[in-house]
This record gives C-alpha cells, structure tokens and sequence, in this order.
C-alpha cells in the first residue's frame, strides 16, 4: 500500500504549538508544517522559542515537515537583503528543528507590469537563494501562489528549470492554481510532476475562488491524488485548509473545521487506497 506521511499548517488550528500538535497528533499525523507560533513567524522565533518547540515535538515523537516561510511573498522592489536575512533565519530554523524542507515564493508583481517585466529580477534571486540551500543541506519549495511571478504552471516550470538546482522543488497546491484560472491536473501535473516534491491539501471553488475541503470544489484533487499514488509518490500531504479565513498572508481554520478538512481529505485517500501517518 501507497503510504504517504500527513503533516499540517499548525498555525490554522491554534496559535499554541501545544493545541497545534495536539489536534495533529488526535488526526493520525505525526508532522507539523511550522508557519508561525504563539503568533509570532517562523522567521522570527527566537532560539528559545524554537527550544521549546524543539522540546513539544520529541515529547509526542512528531516532527516538522517543512517550515512555512513568507520568504518571497512580498514584492520584486522590496528589499532583497530582507529576504536573505529571513533565508537565513528559515535555515537555523529548519536546522534546529531537523528538517529539510522550507517553503518559499517567487515575488508579487509592481502594479502594471508583467510576469516577462520582473523574470530576470525573479530568477537571479532564487538563483541565490538555492545556492545558499545548496550549502546548507536544505530544498527549497516554492509555492504556486496567486499573483506571483511563480502562479501558473509554465511559469513554476521556467523557475525550477531556468535556476537549475536540486535544491529547489515544487510545492503543489491545487487551490492555489484553481484561483488563477488553472485545471489544475488538466493543465499543470504532467508539467510539473517531475519537479514536485511536497504536497499542500486545499481544494477551491472557481467561479468564486472560495477555498474548500479537498474534493470539494473544482482542483482536480483525486485525479492529482491518483497520479500521485501512481507515480509512486511517498513525501508529505500537509493541510492548509484555510476555512474559516483566507488572507494574503495565510488563513485559518481553527480546530474544528481543520478536522473536518483532514476528514475530507481521508476519505479521498480511503477511497483510492493511499494510507496517511
């Protein structure tokens, strides 16, 4: 059996790492996706802080999956040594915690300018970014976020294929692309299948854009779900259910309705034989 190891936005359930891997631990997962705590970025933690979750997690034998970082989510003109100060910040993180992964974007755009406008600016600093992952023993995952540089298949494409590196990956997320007018199975999965390397759980509707439980809008899920299964997959399913609320910097959920949104999710896993932990 396909088994594929299921981890959480922690942040959309509680801002207390302990309801945060409380609730993850009572749905069968036994990693956390660290966007923030106590409300306080994961770029921002300080050691102390990053002790104690340090601390929370081995006491329940659970871990970090990625660490959810803004780093990318703001525009092209902002300050790129900010960035990199908050690269290296996501590293000490991701290796505090032992983790691998740490998830990024690709840039919003000035108003009226084009994707074409900002690509070389885009590619040159992710360039950087990945050689630094490269030293450090991380990957680098970058986000199909709406209104980015990175938000259409081509486009996450170009990215991954234009930098060249094996530290940096695609994060997939199928709400995502659904909000941008993206099938995203139909148009994007074959593209992209070879790159993608973590997996982010929301579904969308597209006539609205309103996020829902997965299956449960228009995002293709269980034909992505399937491929998946039948391309061997075997990373991370992690639930970024947003239900509750929706903003350019996240979203919440709280812990009811992130476990109606794992339920979900466990019923397309049920249904095509893929086992979660």
């Amino acid at each position: 059996m396909t088994v594929w190891n299921l981890s959480g936005f922690g942040d959309e359930i509680d801002p207390d790492p302990v309801v945060q891997l409380a609730v993850l631990s009572a749905l069968g997962a036994r990693h956390l996706e660290l966007r923030s705590a106590w409300g306080v970025n994961v770029v921002d933690l300080d050691e102390r802080q990053l002790d104690t979750i340090a601390q929370l997690l081995d006491e329940r034998g659970m871990a970090v999956s990625a660490i959810a970082s803004p780093i990318g989510k703001v525009s092209i003109t902002d300050d790129p040594e900010r960035e990199r100060d908050r690269l290296r910040q996501a590293i000490a993180a991701a290796h505090r915690l032992d983790c691998r992964y740490i998830r990024l974007f690709s840039f919003y755009r000035p108003d009226g300018s084009t994707p074409e406008e900002i690509r070389d600016e885009v590619l040159r600093r992710m360039r950087d970014w990945a050689t630094t992952a490269e030293a450090e023993g991380v990957t680098l995952v970058h986000e199909n976020e709406k209104e980015i540089y990175g938000d259409t298949p081509d486009r996450v494409r170009d990215i991954v294929e234009a930098v060249g590196s094996p530290a940096l990956r695609v994060a997939w997320d199928n709400a995502n692309f659904v909000q941008v007018g993206v099938r995203p199975f139909t148009d994007g999965y074959a593209m992209l299948r070879p790159y993608l390397e973590y997996l982010q759980v929301k579904d969308a509707i597209a006539a609205t854009g309103v996020v829902v439980p997965a299956g449960d809008g228009d995002g293709e899920l269980k034909e992505t779900l399937t491929a998946l299964r039948d391309d061997g997959y075997t990373g991370f399913a992690s639930l970024e259910p947003h239900l509750a609320l929706q903003t350019a910097t996240g979203g919440f959920s709280g812990p009811a309705a992130f476990g109606r949104a794992a339920r979900a999710f466990a019923a397309l896993t049920d249904e095509i034989g893929v086992q979660t932990r």
